[in-house]
């Protein structure tokens, strides 16, 4: 329930109430009770809800109301009670006078907790008139008149106004304590007041509903707390408004006095003496007025200086004491009340005063700091002019008898205001002007202290520094030199004339600076100078030079001097190395970039033609993986010098990275030049590479362009890079030239390596299958599966179209991983459907990438689990080139593979560069002769010999020999003379699918011998 909810609802419940007794005084006892009951209850909910710090003299509170209202309704009781129960009316009576002590000792209690003990004579004194006032009105018209018996009363109509004016005075004193009286003791004092008036006119039970309605509405209000909480506000000076209550109340004693003198008829004289008396208490009332104006301002201008003096304390400048002085006096005057302040301050003058104003400041310093009004006009012209709608000017001399800088006057405040402003305001300047002194001379103290160690600083800093710090005179001779000259010159320069310790060489340069110098000219960039240096050696000098003439302590040009030699060869170390290779010296990518772009200005210019090489070294990475990176580096060094040698002096080469290296030919006027230099370096590279391991030959690609073919550095780079891909693609050991037709080439290829990774994730692959055939008997034994892309938009494409690119990107691992778990789901089908004796095996070629990948030898384990497919089921080729290649991990892979069961198989044997020693150390079971071999044995006796060599060698070596390409009954009856057991081609049948081998098995008959 909102806040104001519970007193609203008891406050329309109370005047319910007393609307009811008003219309029907015969409810007045039980509606008497039942208000007392309901204000109880609330003071009880306040209590609960708000936690007062003391809840006692709000029980009191609650206790006071509860007689009031038990007593009053017994006292009242009706006569057919009181005749039977003859004790009740003088027991409602007790407690009804009961109540108002009580309620007294709660109001004390409030007083008590808002005072906290404190000592405000003040309030207590005024509350005392007060109550005295109200109390002689009450004496006089009420209670007097009923003790002399004119008017007739009983004691209890005595008994209760005096009560009420017991709580009426203690409600008074709460209201005069420091702090503002919140709505709570505003609610008591408006119950006391009513329940007062109600008695007064004999009619307490209206009066004490309307006070039961008071106490319980400043109950359920949640400031109630406050009432018993000490106020934090000191004792306030007397206000108007208290000084008004005061009067009021000290005039009810004459005005009692007058009014009775016409009512009662009394003698004249006493008319008189009544009037005199109010005159002269009004008097005093008005001078006590007057006397708290004058203190109030007194006040607010010790206020004002003490705020000045803080301001004046942080002030770092005479502007900031300026802006403090101002603010101080438009603090001192009344608001609406025009003023101008300015503040002159003495400063040292090389020109004599006029004898007007040497006289003023004569009488400044014989008057201290007294402050006088004088006429505006007779005060300084340039103080006058800013003062001149004023007559009467304030000036107040800053003087310091006692100051340690010589002349005591520090200056003077002038004010200017209205004649009476100025009068009141002179004691205050005089204090502002003394502290403004004061301000002034601590804010010239400092700066020179400040003055003084920043010299000592500064004269430390050029002892100490290395810079060399010079000054020279019109003849550029060295007036001042730094100590720490001595140890950059050998010894101490002064008195020299600069040109003479600095390099000959640079004099002539010199001289032109020093002049520019004096001109006016402000050099901007660093000069660097050689001079002769300590044990008479060359040093790189930084000069720095500063016209100070016109500086009355230097008169002279400063010039600054550090030795930056050590500084220049770091600097010169540090690009060389940001554009150079740290390993070979050679140009690096930034500076072949840079220089190439130059080229290309100046032939624009000439008309010359630039070439761009693009060198790369063929198979480089085997010697890393083989011989080590150090012996890679060895031969890398001595391509860069075998490079650099093949070119001219005008050329520049470059490292790239890695093992690529590049070459910009400039100044030759046709591109044949440039061919020359790609033979050149082939030639260069052509003898063997001494290298710690063993002799190296360093076989080269390089791709060209030149000019002619494009005039932009990228599209130079993007050629011979192309032109290099060309090269390194139709074989070693060559070069070939940018050509127009290359650049669609490899947007072929590019949009053939996206389409390739796309099919892989799609699955756009198929596997034919060649059967392996025993040459003898003519029936199958394995299978070859080949695999094929089925091309969305070109086809069916086979592999030598694919393969290479795949190899490249790196695809041809998991198209290879596909091809192995395709072709073993496919042979497992086979091997369920057709008898034991005619199951085959299947061969899957096998990328060198595949073996590297971590987990090669689980993941063929798996895919022959996977399937139900025996290890002899599976046959792995090889290229031969893996043969030569030292790579423990692929060997260690092949002979795991090897002890699973599966046969390890060499193909196209004979195109590589192995020799058939390499047989015998690999775990190899299986050789296929390579078709090119096979073609020419017919024609040719060296084909065939070959042919028979190896057939020969690999049964000593107890290896199994397939023939590939077999297309011709000739080429097989050669093969069966020789030895050869297996064989396959398209004399026996093309690649097949899946479901075509099974048909094809079934109905193959043996070949004829």
């Amino acid at each position: 329930m909102p806040t104001r909810w519970p007193a609203a609802l008891f406050g329309a419940w109370m005047a319910v109430l007393i609307v009811a007794v008003a219309l029907q005084p015969g409810l007045e006892i039980p509606l008497r009770l039942v208000g007392g009951v309901s204000t109880v209850a609330v003071v009880a909910y306040g209590i609960r809800r708000s936690h007062p710090d003391d809840v006692r003299p709000w029980w009191l509170l609650a206790a006071a109301v509860a007689l009031s209202a038990i007593g009053g309704a017994a006292a009242d009781a009706p006569s057919f009670i009181t005749n039977w129960a003859l004790w009740l009316a003088p027991t409602g009576t007790a407690l009804l006078l009961l109540a108002y002590p009580v309620l007294a000792v709660a109001l004390a209690g409030f007083v008590r907790r808002r005072t906290n003990a404190a000592r405000d004579h003040a309030g207590l004194l005024d509350a005392l008139t007060v109550t005295s006032g109200v109390a002689l009105l009450i004496w006089t018209f009420v209670i007097g008149p009923r003790m002399d018996g004119s008017v007739g009363e009983g004691w209890m109509g005595l008994a209760m106004p005096l009560a009420d004016l017991l709580c009426l005075g203690l409600l008074i004193r709460l209201a005069t304590m420091p702090g503002r009286l919140v709505a709570p003791g505003h609610w008591l004092g408006a119950g006391v007041f009513a329940m007062l008036v109600a008695d007064v006119a004999r009619q307490p039970v209206l009066g004490h509903l309307a006070f039961y309605a008071a106490a319980g509405l400043a109950a359920s209000i949640p400031s109630m707390a406050e009432l018993t909480r000490p106020s934090e506000v000191p004792p306030a000076e007397t206000s108007r408004s208290r000084l008004a209550l005061l009067g009021v109340a000290a005039l009810v004693a004459p005005a009692v006095l007058v009014l009775k003198m016409f009512r009662d008829g009394q003698v004249a004289g006493l008319t008189t003496v009544a009037a005199l008396s109010m005159l002269m208490l009004l008097l005093v009332l008005a001078r006590m007025a007057g006397i708290m104006t004058s203190h109030r301002q007194a006040m607010a201008r010790e206020r004002a200086l003490r705020e000045a003096s803080a301001a004046l304390v942080s002030a770092v400048d005479a502007e900031g004491v300026g802006l403090a002085v101002r603010t101080a006096v438009a603090q001192l005057l009344p608001g609406d009340v025009p003023h101008g302040v300015v503040l002159a301050i003495a400063i040292a003058q090389a020109e004599p005063q006029s004898a007007e104003a040497a006289a003023q400041a004569a009488v400044d310093r014989a008057t201290g700091t007294a402050a006088r009004l004088v006429t505006t006009r007779d005060v300084d012209w340039a103080v006058a002019v800013r003062l001149t709608q004023f007559t009467k000017t304030l000036r107040c001399p800053m003087v310091l008898k006692d100051r340690p800088g010589g002349d005591p006057l520090v200056g003077v405040l002038h004010v200017g205001a209205p004649t009476w402003a100025l009068l009141e305001l002179q004691r205050s300047v005089e204090v502002l002007a003394g502290q403004v002194a004061l301000a002034l001379e601590r804010i010239a103290l400092g700066q020179e202290v400040a003055r003084r160690n920043s010299e000592t600083y500064f004269r430390t800093l050029i002892q100490n520094t290395a810079d060399v710090i010079v000054i020279l005179d019109e003849q550029d001779r060295i007036r001042y030199a730094s100590p720490s000259a001595v140890g950059v010159f050998g010894g101490d320069p002064t008195g020299a004339l600069l040109p003479e310790v600095i390099h000959p060489g640079e004099r002539n340069r010199l001289a032109e600076v020093l002049t520019a110098v004096r001109g006016g000219d402000q050099l901007q960039q660093q000069l660097d100078f050689r001079a002769r240096g300590n044990r008479r050696t060359e040093v790189l000098l930084e000069l720095h030079c500063r016209d100070l003439r016109a500086e009355p302590t230097v008169s002279g040009l400063v010039i600054t001097m550090r030795d930056v030699t050590e500084q220049r060869r770091l600097e010169q170390e540090l690009t060389h190395q940001a554009f150079h290779d740290a390993m070979t010296g050679l140009a690096n990518r930034v500076l072949f970039n840079d220089r190439l772009k130059h080229a290309l200005a100046r032939g624009a210019r000439d008309g010359s033609v630039v070439g761009v090489l693009f060198i790369d070294l063929d198979d480089f990475k085997i010697v890393n993986d083989t011989l080590g990176h150090a012996v890679g580096d060895q031969l890398l060094i001595e391509v860069a010098s075998r490079i650099a040698g093949a070119l001219r002096a005008d050329d520049t080469a470059a490292r790239l990275g890695g093992d690529e290296f590049a070459a910009l030919v400039e100044n030759v006027n046709d591109p044949g030049a440039v061919e020359e230099t790609a033979n050149r370096i082939l030639a260069a590279l052509a003898p063997p590479i001494q290298t710690d391991a063993k002799p190296l030959h360093a076989v080269a690609s390089i791709g060209i362009t030149t000019t002619p073919e494009a005039s932009d550095a990228d599209e130079l780079l993007r050629q011979a890079d192309l032109a290099l891909y060309v090269a390194k693609g139709a074989g070693k050991n060559q070069w070939r030239r940018y050509q127009a037709h290359l650049h669609n080439e490899m947007v072929e290829r590019l949009e053939l390596r996206s389409a390739l990774d796309h099919a892989v994730n799609e699955g756009h692959f198929l596997l034919h299958y060649q059967p392996i055939v025993d040459l003898a008997a003519g029936t199958p034994v394995g299978f070859e599966a080949l695999v094929r892309w089925h091309h969305p938009k070109r086809g069916v494409i086979t592999p030598d179209q694919f393969i290479e690119v795949a190899e490249e990107s790196g695809l041809i691992v998991p198209m290879g991983r596909w091809v192995l778990e395709e072709a073993l789901r496919t042979v497992a089908e086979w091997r369920r459907i057709l008898p034991p004796e005619l199951a085959p095996y299947v061969s899957v070629n096998v990328s060198v990438r595949q073996f590297r990948e971590n987990g090669f030898v689980d993941q063929v384990r798996n895919a022959l689990q996977h399937t139900g497919v025996p290890p002899q089921g599976l046959m792995l080729e090889i290229t031969e080139t893996m043969l030569v290649k030292d790579d423990e991990q692929v060997w260690t892979n092949l002979a795991t593979l090897r002890d699973l069961g599966i046969r390890i198989a060499i193909d196209d044997f004979g195109t590589g560069y192995s020799s058939l020693g390499y047989l015998r150390q690999r775990p190899i079971d299986v050789v296929k002769i390579d078709k090119t071999f096979i073609d020419d044995m017919i024609t040719s006796h060296q084909p065939l010999a070959l042919v028979t060599g190896i057939v020969s060698l690999a049964q000593s070596l107890g290896l199994i020999v397939v023939a590939e390409g077999i297309e011709s009954p000739t080429h097989r009856e050669l093969l069966v003379r020789m030895g050869c057991p297996f064989g396959q081609g398209y004399l026996f049948s093309s690649p097949l699918g899946p479901t075509e081998v099974l048909a094809w098995m079934r109905g193959v008959q043996p070949i004829a011998v």
